[in-house]
């Protein structure tokens, strides 16, 4: 009960959040490089359809032969295609959306979402024909930065990595709450950023602004990625609740899954949720500059003030109570 009560009211006296700030620190440190690589290869590619249509297009122009077949007649086409002549990564059960075509004349254009995969193809919109991928190439640098996200550009052994990486990712994001907590009396005063303080202070105070605010979206980008890293074990947790639970639980599993994998790339909800997905996927950059500049001001400035007090007294230093005070603290 009194841990309860410091946690809740003095959260800076517990041994265990100074702990917690020990494993955020290293863990960061440890996984900065992957979240340098899987931030800006994530953001890149939240945009990766409209790179390949800019670079690489395919349209198919239809001549007019009787009316045009509704949305919903083009949809039921799409899925009756999938059951005819399945494709790779679309099935009759693919929830299907049908777009507008890009220019007037051209082919319709229906994606096909499985499991948080999308797949493009174009329909005849007289007869409901398939008529083949939507995309006529991908450029060779954005399937290798798709890659590099996805896999670390090392296969199957890469997208295992990937996934611990997600498990450290979500760790940093567990302690880093821990750590944030300033007490009932001022969480409120931490979700703002104040300018008018020592820039030690702004740099621990813009980390910690940053953080809390993208905690969620973090949490969610952690746990689908470590989805989409281990999908084995997701598979047999699957079909362990299948045995005990049924159809229906299996269903709900197969809409959460794919929700999971669709909000991690962002890519099926428009250009605002793109724009926005690229800025927050590029925000825990800043976090890992503000986070290694507070490791120098926590941990080498001070390493480096011991050092210094060992050199021989010819030495010139200034003295102790001239050095400018640590007001990240």
């Amino acid at each position: 009960m009194k841990t309860l009560r410091a946690l809740a009211h003095r959260p800076q006296t517990l041994w265990l959040r100074r702990a917690l700030f020990q494993v955020h620190l290293w863990t960061g440190l440890g996984a900065s490089l992957y979240i340098l690589v899987i931030c800006l290869s994530g953001s890149a590619i939240v945009y990766r359809h409209e790179m390949d249509l800019a670079l690489c297009p395919r349209i198919i122009l239809v001549p007019p032969s009787g009316a045009r077949l509704s949305d919903a007649q083009l949809a039921a086409a799409a899925v009756s295609a999938a059951r005819r002549r399945p494709f790779p990564g679309a099935r009759s059960t693919a929830r299907v959306e049908v777009r507008a075509p890009r220019v007037p004349g051209a082919a319709v254009e229906v994606w096909y979402f499985q499991r948080g995969v999308r797949l493009e193809r174009l329909l005849d919109p007289y007869t409901g024909r398939d008529l083949g991928d939507a995309l006529a190439c991908e450029p060779v640098f954005v399937t290798r930065l798709a890659n590099l996200h996805d896999d670390l550009l090392g296969g199957r052994t890469g997208r295992t990595v990937n996934g611990a990486g997600a498990v450290l990712v979500l760790l940093m994001c567990l302690t880093g709450a821990v750590i944030w907590w300033p007490g009932v009396s001022r969480w409120r005063r931490s979700l703002t950023l104040r300018s008018h303080v020592p820039w030690r202070r702004f740099i621990w105070d813009l980390h910690s602004f940053l953080g809390a605010w993208l905690l969620v979206p973090t949490l969610m980008w952690a746990a689908s990625g470590i989805y989409l890293g281990f999908p084995g074990g997701f598979s047999a947790l699957e079909e362990s609740l299948i045995t005990h639970g049924g159809r229906g639980t299996a269903d709900a599993i197969d809409v959460f899954t794919d929700w999971l994998a669709r909000l991690h790339f962002g890519r099926s909800f428009g250009p605002w949720v793109k724009l926005l997905w690229l800025l927050m996927g590029l925000t825990p950059v800043a976090m890992l500059v503000t986070g290694t500049i507070m490791w120098w001001n926590r941990v080498l400035r001070r390493s480096i003030g011991r050092s210094g007090a060992l050199l021989p007294a010819t030495a010139t230093a200034a003295p102790a109570s001239t050095q400018p005070a640590d007001t990240a603290r």
